[in-house]
């Protein structure tokens, strides 16, 4: 009996030491399986990364001037006796503006016409005394030669009298001008000479500037880098008009507010300023409204085609210190944080110059829950 017990107990003995060996093994085996970390891999969007033409619009600083700004200077010398016109007023091509003191002039004039007058008298006395020989060479009263040298005598006269005559006319011009008119339609400048004064054609300033501004330039400057970019956008064909070619632009005024009507660059100055390192273009506007006058400053907005960039959307980055990333994933789709290069901005995009080329993938999302070397499931 008590043998019988023991080989019971012996053999649950065994039993029990089968089954923890079983178990201890199924652990071992079980432990030494490797999990992919990919299965678990957070699965977020991606954007691949392509060229296009983009369109951005940049600002430029322009200066405005009228389409014609001229000079008023006196053509004569004299004493300023009269101011026709206060400053800013509008004034019409051939309006008064000036008169300087007339008086010399015309005692110049006169005493011209009275020089004129002899010389008319003695052409005239000429003319006679060719008349009054000519009857007595018929009848071989003279000899030939006083004929001849009578008529020489006549076209000395002739000749006299026409410088007397052209300086006649001359002294009518300086005349003329002791009144200054208008050339052009335009607004009057200041007007630094008073009532008084003596004014003369080598003044350092002039009487006043007028400016016509129904049309105004707009003069800017751009970056040798930014009118590359240009250039390449607004290509002229050979059959394209000048200037037609090149993009309207639109004007932001000193006020903040655009200018209703668009404008054309019209004209890109030939040579890049080694100083400054930019190139100069001229922008007009029509300004039938008189709302800019010369002097005046305004924002020019430039449309600029780029062809063959790379565009990603503001949202996919992330700024740190100054600097701006983007998350992409490398061949074995790890995430990698890039340094990238921004010129400009097109719409809700940025236009990137370095750190992507075409093919790479750009995380779109999640960004908060990325670190560096993590697996990501690329969602297209």
């Amino acid at each position: 009996m008590i043998t019988s017990k023991k080989t019971v107990l012996v053999a649950i003995s065994a039993l029990i030491m089968i089954g923890t060996l079983i178990g201890i093994n199924s652990c071992n085996i079980g432990s030494s399986k490797t999990i992919d970390p990919k299965e678990n891999a957070l699965a977020l969007p991606i954007i691949q990364v392509d060229t296009t033409t983009a369109i951005t619009i940049k600002d430029y600083i322009g200066n405005i001037e009228g389409k014609v700004n001229v000079e008023i200077r006196p053509q004569v010398e004299g004493l300023l006796e009269q101011i026709f016109v206060d400053e800013g007023a509008f004034v019409k091509e051939g309006q008064p503006l000036f008169k300087v003191d007339p008086q010399p002039y015309q005692e110049v004039l006169n005493n011209m016409v009275a020089t004129e007058n002899v010389e008319k008298a003695k052409l005239k006395n000429a003319k006679l005394e060719i008349d009054r020989l000519k009857p007595l060479i018929d009848n071989e009263v003279i000899a030939e030669v006083q004929l001849q040298t009578a008529k020489a005598n006549y076209e000395i006269a002739r000749a006299s009298l026409a410088k007397a005559s052209a300086a006649v006319a001359s002294a009518k011009i300086n005349l003329d001008y002791t009144v200054i008119k208008a050339p052009v339609s335009g607004y009057i400048g200041r007007m630094p000479k008073r009532i008084g004064n003596l004014v003369s054609k080598s003044d350092k300033e002039p009487l006043t500037v007028l400016s016509d501004v129904s049309e105004v330039y707009v003069y800017f400057g751009m970056s040798e880098s930014d009118f590359l970019y240009f250039s390449k956008g607004n290509k002229k064909t050979d059959t394209t008009a000048a200037g037609q070619y090149l993009p309207d632009v639109a004007l932001i005024l000193a006020d903040g507010h655009e200018y209703a009507e668009k404008g054309k660059v019209d004209m890109i100055n030939g040579q890049v300023n080694r100083t400054t390192g930019s190139i100069s273009l001229r922008a007009s506007f029509p300004n039938s409204q008189d709302v800019m006058r010369s002097g005046n400053t305004g924002t020019i907005k430039l449309k600029e085609t780029n062809p063959h960039v790379i565009l990603i959307p503001q949202e996919v980055t992330t700024s740190i210190q100054d600097k701006t990333f983007v998350y992409i994933l490398d061949n074995e789709d790890k995430v990698k944080l890039q340094s990238i290069e921004l010129n400009g901005v097109s719409g809700t995009n940025y236009i990137v110059s370095e750190g992507l080329k075409i093919g790479d993938r750009v995380i779109k999302t999640g960004f908060d829950k990325l670190t560096e070397g993590m697996y990501v499931k690329p969602v297209n």
